[in-house]
């Protein structure tokens, strides 16, 4: 996605956050993502007690593994079909397909249909035009009552040039959320992490945008 040659009309920078884009992105022989848990996850599920979780935007499945590996019972949702292929591949080779559901949808425009889950969690989506606002609403409304909602993404930094100015713009700080959060919900975590990654072989410090709220009632 930084490798484009010429400055992207808006179309093009719209078909960026499309299913098909994904779809081709996952269609290679190669993994898209580590495989890794995302970090902030680890660090705020881990004391929590396994019940069940939707992860939304799953990609190829590894935060969802590693919940399904804590003891939850999780649904991997996700707008791309190949993605979700990988991800239901991976679970089965890490021997907890029989803790896995996939969900394909659209995060902008899912209801939650009566489902209610005991974790919520979404990382590093990032729909443009300051959409997540509206889709952490909706993911708030598939939160069980006292249940969890984990939105984390990439806080806006220098770091993030090579991308397109509409990527950049998708980027938010957890603030930036709240107005999303129902009137029922109690905000625990609302801060920007800082994290060491390494891009083309280079280390760089980035920050995680993180929410961490509670259903409390």
């Amino acid at each position: 996605m930084s490798g484009h040659g010429h400055q992207l009309s808006d179309e093009e920078a719209a078909a960026i956050f499309e299913p098909p884009s994904w779809d081709e992105r996952y269609s290679g022989p190669e993994k898209v993502w580590s495989g890794n848990p995302n970090a902030q996850l680890v660090a705020e599920v881990a004391g929590l007690t396994p019940g069940t979780a939707l992860d939304v935007g799953c990609g190829e499945g590894g935060d969802v593994i590693w919940l399904a590996r804590q003891g939850w019972r999780v649904t991997g949702a996700d707008f791309s079909a190949n993605g979700l292929a990988r991800a239901a591949r991976h679970a089965e080779q890490a021997g907890v397909a029989d803790r896995t559901d996939w969900w394909q949808v659209d995060a902008r425009t899912f209801t939650a249909g009566g489902r209610s889950y005991d974790l919520v969690t979404s990382h590093f989506l990032h729909p443009p035009d300051g959409g997540m606002v509206a889709v952490t609403r909706r993911l708030a409304g598939a939160v069980a009552p006292g249940g969890h909602l984990l939105v984390v993404g990439h806080a806006p930094s220098e770091v993030f040039t090579h991308l397109t100015a509409s990527q950049r713009r998708a980027m938010f700080v957890a603030e930036d959320l709240l107005p999303g959060l129902p009137d029922d919900f109690e905000a625990l975590v609302v801060e920007q992490r800082p994290r060491t990654t390494t891009r083309d072989g280079v280390t760089v410090d980035i920050h995680d945008s993180t929410l961490l709220a509670r259903r409390t009632s």
